[in-house]
């Protein structure tokens, strides 16, 4: 797959590419990542690429013939009909479906924008999707394109150590979407502190059962409404919904 991104700061995106365990998707090539300064396609000698808002206010607005003339470049470059995507406060909250379905994809081309936002005719005219990680604001959109350009990268086959790692992260479907358990490595005591018991316990039954019950739990306590959604699709049996029922009554006795 292949993802193309247009940014104001192009320096900002090769450490990461050559950083982690998911340098392995990029120098591999299975993610595909081209990065498009947007001054290159600007005009005039100071390469601007923003203006005042039309109707006053604070802040400036990039405009929209640079970001067209980049896409322009792009698409003959590609020669595909990737969507073009725009990080902002009001497009889809990024979660590990979506995540999923992009890692499938033959990519995009993702626009970062900066300032106060971006010209809205170039998109109406040329955006297909718009993204946000969260309800918060960032300076621009190059770090959320980090964001989801990582969580693509480490489901890409052969990118992490152990092929069934990424399925056992929280909201993966393998644990029913729910809250990932906690770990423990060595020192078996820490500072007074021993690993749970059914973790040494070297039963694979009971291992399971505990880290089935923490998730749970966890979960429960977190983000409630994953446990609902777990629960109308059907995905707790009569052991997970006692262990339900059991942190329910010890809260209500607290």
């Amino acid at each position: 797959m292949r993802f193309d991104v247009i940014t104001l700061f192009p320096e900002l995106f090769p450490p990461f590419f050559t950083s982690g365990v998911t340098r392995r998707a990029f120098e591999s090539g299975s993610v595909n990542v081209r990065i498009w300064s947007l001054r290159d396609f600007a005009e005039g000698n100071y390469r601007r690429v923003d203006d005042r808002p039309f109707g006053g206010g604070p802040g400036m607005v990039m405009m929209a013939e640079p970001l067209f003339q980049c896409l322009g470049a792009i698409r003959a470059d590609r020669d595909d009909a990737a969507p073009v995507v725009l990080f902002s406060p009001i497009g889809t909250r990024l979660d590990h479906g979506s995540v999923a379905g992009w890692s499938a994809s033959i990519g995009a081309i993702l626009v970062c924008g900066r300032y106060e936002g971006v010209d809205q005719r170039f998109i109406d005219g040329h955006v297909d999707a718009q993204i946000s990680i969260g309800d918060f604001v960032l300076s621009g959109g190059e770090i959320a394109a980090l964001a989801l350009l990582d969580a693509v990268a480490r489901l890409q086959p052969g990118v992490l150590n152990d092929e069934g790692s990424h399925q056992m992260d929280s909201f993966n479907p393998a644990l029913d979407g729910l809250l990932d358990c906690p770990h423990f490595t060595r020192p078996e005591t820490w500072h007074g502190q021993p690993v749970p018991a059914a973790l040494m316990s070297g039963h694979h039954a009971n291992i399971e059962r505990w880290r089935r019950d923490r998730r749970l739990e966890i979960t429960a306590l977190h983000r409630p409404e994953l446990i609902e959604a777990a629960r109308g699709a059907g995905r707790l049996n009569q052991a997970d919904e006692a262990v339900l029922a059991q942190q329910q009554n010890q809260s209500a006795l607290t």
